[in-house]
């Protein structure tokens, strides 16, 4: 008896959503094409269009890069560019990290 009703469960489980997919419903489209722009729609449409294009064209170019830490800086360290981080960066992965011979790390001679 049980495995009879737990048979109807899961008939039941599994018809639910095969029902629901049946053809025998009415087939609403939610995403109906809405009514066509008008003539005036369209012309309103490209007079924003042109408004915005020309708002862009009235943006200020950017005079050079930005440094927000400008004012944070020391006047004795330089200013980072970058080129000088580029180059920094060759340099720095191609030095070896090897003390000079006859030196300790203390810097006295052996």
């Amino acid at each position: 008896m049980k495995i009879l009703h737990a048979s109807i469960v899961l008939i039941a489980l599994f018809a639910g959503p095969a029902f629901a997919q049946d053809s025998g419903s009415p087939h609403i489209n939610l995403l109906a094409d809405g009514p066509a722009k008008t003539p005036e729609e369209i012309e309103k449409a490209k007079e924003v269009e042109r408004a915005y294009k020309d708002t862009l064209k009235t943006i200020p170019n950017a005079t050079g890069p930005s440094d927000p830490w400008g004012n944070v800086r020391s006047e004795g360290q330089p200013k980072a560019s970058a080129k000088s981080k580029a180059k920094a960066a060759t340099h720095t992965s191609q030095a070896k990290n090897v003390a000079p011979k006859g030196r300790g790390p203390s810097g006295s001679t052996n």
